[in-house]
């Protein structure tokens, strides 16, 4: 401590106002938060490792020329074993997205946006700041190898694999092990691999920009190892919809930067990289679990093999022994997929028999409804005036939608269709060669079929609409009456009509069947 506030009172010219420590990370640095008299702050760091350090500091500097977003290094004590850095604040993206993450992986727009933002800007230091990188600083690896490939494949066979108790042969392991090692090293690379990219190495300013940290255990490599280690992190639980927007977001990114592959030999090569970041995983939570008994990584291991299953259902990868000790794996009864959820619920609510919505799976099915299975369906369609008020919905279900036709074009205001309406021939001619009245039906045609496909198949009996404009005479009449005809001639329910102040009904019969086109 005493070593970093020397290193403080040299650059700042005085002592900081206060100190405080921050939560610990997977290295043996400390963080401290200092704070000067005019409020402002500064992140300082004491280490034991000099290499560790001097990685950082060289590469952060190295990235900070390049204009790439990383924290300043602002001094550095004379063995490398102290420093102060920017300040980037205490928003991280892991943070930021925890929402989403917290709900089984539904993130809302405002995240996905983050997430889009912050791969997008992943190929500027992997490229850009690749750039007369002299790789030497680099710590505790310069360049990604065969070597360094087998001793992660091997942590995973000794700390994951044999706790285990699954039987295998060590020499055709050993073989498949080989022949992975050289497919994930055969394409040259001269790009920065991160190494450790994750939602937490990234700090979000005011504005959502993100700032990379902890890249000091980054070297030369694949850029392909980076995008599998942030998208198939187990406890992120992207969707796969979502996964492959954000692999679509970075290819286009990297297109940026340097010539990219074709877009099939790019995710055939990502593959590979994703098996080898999930064995790796895999290899970490097996130590940090069976051995140092950490209940968190013991946890975290069922969505690391729900990744490794997802995997082997690709079925692209040319290593067959590899395959079928893993696939035993996945087989493991502590491992077994959770199928579904059970349809009996321990609140005492019912559960439809027939679920209509596609819901994300952790829902479980929707609860019964008393209004569930009542059917038919009757659709009431009205015109008013909205001088005159909104049409009651006498059947208590509260009323349905309310279109305003006042924006369209009112032949009421011409002499010759004073007083006629809506159903009359010569008002009809003038709303649809005018045109607007047909573009507003389209929208409300849309809306229309959805909501009466959903009644239908719930078995609801009750569903209204209703139609205003100035007088309740021409376009509201127009609108509800081809509402009205539309709904039954595709849905072939029962639509009762009501033109209220033209004292007009009419009931359209229901046809046979339920058409549902």
């Amino acid at each position: 401590m005493q070593k970093l506030l020397s290193l403080y009172f040299s650059w700042k010219g005085e002592q900081p106002l206060t100190v405080n420590k921050l939560p610990g990370a997977g290295s043996n640095r400390e963080y401290f938060r200092l704070y000067s008299s005019d409020g402002s702050s500064v992140i300082g760091s004491v280490g034991t490792s000099r290499d560790e350090n001097h990685a950082f500091i060289y590469l952060s500097r190295h990235f900070a020329e390049n204009g790439i977003h990383v924290p300043r290094v602002l001094a550095v004590s004379d063995d490398q074993l102290v420093y102060l850095q920017e300040d980037l604040g205490n928003v991280s993206l892991f943070d930021a997205i925890a929402g989403g993450r917290n709900a089984g992986g539904r993130y809302n727009q405002q995240e996905k946006l983050l997430l889009i933002k912050t791969i997008k800007a992943l190929p500027e230091i992997q490229v850009t700041g690749a750039r007369n990188l002299k790789w030497d600083n680099c710590y505790p690896q310069q360049e990604f190898n065969e070597d360094t490939v087998l001793f992660d494949l091997n942590y995973f066979k000794y700390c994951f694999l044999k706790p285990l108790d699954i039987d295998f042969h060590e020499l055709k392991l050993e073989a498949n092990f080989r022949l992975f090692a050289k497919d994930l090293v055969s394409e040259p690379s001269d790009t920065f691999m991160y190494r450790d990219f994750q939602a937490r190495n990234i700090m979000l300013d005011a504005n959502g920009t993100p700032y990379f940290i902890d890249f000091q255990g980054g070297r030369k490599g694949p850029f392909y190892y980076d995008l599998a280690s942030f998208l198939w992190q187990a406890s992120a639980k992207y969707s796969h919809k979502l996964r492959r927007q954000l692999v679509y977001e970075y290819y286009n990114s990297l297109k940026n930067y340097i010539e990219v592959p074709s877009v099939r030999h790019f995710v055939e090569r990502l593959s590979l990289f994703v098996l080898f970041r999930t064995l790796q995983v895999l290899g970490a939570y097996g130590f940090r679990g069976y051995f140092e008994r950490k209940k968190h990584f013991i946890e975290s291991i069922p969505a690391a093999i729900q990744n490794l299953r997802e995997m082997l259902d690709i079925n692209v990868f040319t290593y067959p022994y590899l395959m079928e000790v893993l696939r035993r794996i996945t087989e493991l009864p502590q491992f077994a997929q959770i199928e579904g959820t059970a349809l009996s619920r321990t609140d005492g609510y019912k559960t439809t028999e027939k679920n209509v919505y596609m819901a994300h799976p952790s829902d479980g099915p929707a609860t019964f409804s008393k209004y569930d299975n009542k059917g038919p369906l009757v659709v009431r369609v009205f015109s008013f005036s909205f001088h005159k008020g909104i049409p009651v919905d006498e059947t208590g279900n509260g009323g349905g939608y309310v279109f305003d036709c006042r924006s369209t074009h009112n032949p009421g205001r011409y002499e010759p269709y004073k007083k006629l309406t809506g159903l009359d021939e010569p008002v009809i001619r003038f709303l649809e060669d005018d045109g607007e009245i047909l573009t507003f039906l389209d929208s409300v045609y849309k809306l229309a079929d959805a909501h009466v496909r959903r009644y239908i198949q719930r078995g609801f009996t009750s569903l209204m609409f209703s139609f205003g404009c100035t007088g309740g005479q021409h376009r509201s009449v127009y609108a509800a009456q081809h509402l009205a005809e539309h709904i039954n001639k595709k849905f072939g329910v029962e639509v009762k009509i009501c033109h209220r102040e033209q004292s007009v009904n009419q009931t359209l019969k229901a046809t046979q069947g339920d058409k549902q086109s």
